[in-house]
């Protein structure tokens, strides 16, 4: 038997959720692109940064929505594909609070709020200095496939 597919079979949970954003990670020119870091990542469950840069302010001299989106949805991805399947987007919104400022480190909390079959739905709030700037709602689902190969003991069933 394959050792690499046992090793997957014993991971914890959040063991798991961390090798997929590992797989992730290395094919995300975007996110990687733009500067983003993953601050942590466990099942159902992601941290990521971003710091706004003089390219990523508008007219109004303020981050750009569209960047703050691309972080939360970001780390929407990073939750969603965290139970080793492959998951996309089927839908998001975000809600503006504050302003972005340039230097600003953005800060973006995804959380599962609910996972049934093959549609999930995630939460995630974006800060600065612990005070949000915006809330997003993402909707996602799985498309089949895995991030890394199914053991014998891990589920593969959404």
């Amino acid at each position: 038997m394959n050792k690499a597919v046992n090793q997957h079979a014993a991971m914890s949970p959040d063991q798991l959720a961390g090798a997929c954003a590992e797989a992730m990670w290395r094919d995300d020119d975007a996110s990687r692109g733009l500067g983003m870091e993953i601050l942590e990542v466990k099942a159902g469950y992601s941290r990521l940064a971003m710091t706004i840069k003089p390219d990523m302010v508008n007219g109004q001299r303020i981050a750009h929505g569209g960047f703050i989106f691309t972080l939360a949805d970001s780390a929407f991805a990073f939750a969603c594909n965290s139970h080793n399947q492959r998951v996309v987007a089927a839908q998001g919104s975000i809600t503006f609070l504050k302003p972005g400022k340039l230097g600003d480190r953005l800060i973006a909390v995804a959380r599962e709020i609910s996972l049934a079959g093959r549609s999930g739905i995630y939460d995630v709030s974006v800060s600065v200095d612990d005070a949000p700037i915006a809330e997003f709602r993402g909707h996602s689902r799985s498309i089949g496939g895995t991030w890394l190969p199914v053991g014998e003991n891990q589920s593969n069933s959404n």
